[in-house]
């Protein structure tokens, strides 16, 4: 039995081998730090973000992709794996992705995770490929393709031929940098004390990172900072892109950066075929067009976009046993554990 396993910084995405995807969950989970005992995970700890008692602990296990509680994280694997491996009589083999620039420690902290499930083998793909698989594109071939994927916790950029990365840079700004700008601005400038549940939602109805006649509004509920009192006020589409602005920029900016460095023949196959972005952050009102006027380049985006990583991923399955038969040379697509 093989598993693709896409766990990100916001949601964890599980395909199965011949069942498709089988699990979209938040990567979220709520412990009782007394007991240290599990109370929830998923959807229903994502209802408890900010509505618990000061016994239970609402946890993100990751951050930028990368685990920043290992214990926590184990616990999450070893749950969505149970879902979808019931029985244990043959050992599952795994494969799961990572950001571009990882360090080893990194690596082996996701590698030890997934491996405390009782896994037969764990396979590593760079989040910017499996992207690249699940959008349709050909990375195998001697062609130059440059693909983005923004997710919540990071934005993973890569030009890539022949399976390999030619050039590559991983920025830990994405979604929740925006998120947690949006927190600052609603309390210091309308004085009033938010969640990052409220500012997720505030930026998926009208976050925009481009001018609009439309201003649409959006009511936010939080805390008075001065009385304490519960209090709502409208915040408008043109406040949000002035917040989030400078973030977008930044990701512009570093695909700039990546296409300076590119060699010219890959650069000239990326100007024919244009620029794919994948990853929830693709949707951002705006987005496309900032990048197109910032490369001066055609960008794509598929269908489905936040989950281009696991869909690459569940086509990636094909390759698990050629990239096992040759763990001990330099294979260019993944690697093995």
């Amino acid at each position: 039995m093989d598993i693709a396993l896409d766990l990100g910084t916001s949601n964890t995405r599980v395909c199965v081998e011949n069942g498709g995807k089988v699990i979209d969950a938040p990567s979220v989970i709520v412990h009782d730090q007394l007991t240290n005992e599990i109370i929830a995970y998923g959807d229903m700890a994502y209802k408890m973000l900010g509505r618990t008692s000061a016994r239970y602990e609402v946890v993100f296990p990751l951050d930028s992709s990368v685990i920043a509680q290992s214990g926590l994280v184990e616990e999450l694997v070893n749950i969505f794996l149970c879902e979808v491996c019931k029985s244990r009589v043959v050992m599952p083999r795994v494969l799961a992705c990572i950001p571009g620039e990882i360090t080893e420690v990194e690596k082996r902290a996701i590698v030890n995770a997934i491996s405390s499930f009782g896994v037969r083998r764990v396979l590593l793909l760079e989040s910017a490929k499996a992207a690249a698989f699940g959008s349709g594109i050909n990375i195998m071939s001697p062609h130059g393709n440059m693909v983005v994927d923004m997710g919540a916790g990071s934005v993973d950029i890569a030009v890539m031929t022949l399976g390999g990365v030619s050039v590559g840079k991983t920025l830990k700004i994405a979604g929740n940098a925006m998120d947690d700008e949006i927190i600052k601005y609603v309390r210091r400038q309308h004085n009033l004390i938010i969640g990052k549940a409220m500012a997720k939602s505030c930026k998926e109805a009208i976050g925009t990172v481009s001018y609009d006649n439309d201003d649409k509004v959006f009511r936010v509920k939080g805390r008075d900072a001065v009385r304490g009192l519960p209090k709502f006020i409208d915040i408008k589409s043109s406040e949000i892109m002035e917040v989030i602005f400078d973030i977008a920029k930044d990701i512009a900016i570093a695909i700039g950066d990546v296409l300076e460095d590119t060699p010219p023949e890959l650069l000239s196959d990326i100007h024919t075929d244009g620029i794919t972005i994948t990853g929830g952050l693709s949707k951002l009102k705006g987005m496309r067009e900032l990048i197109e006027n910032a490369t001066n380049m055609r960008v794509h985006i598929p269908k489905d976009p936040e989950d281009a990583v696991v869909r690459g991923l569940y086509k990636a399955i094909d390759y698990i046993d050629e990239a096992e038969a040759e763990r001990n040379s330099l294979n260019p697509l993944m690697m093995v554990y």
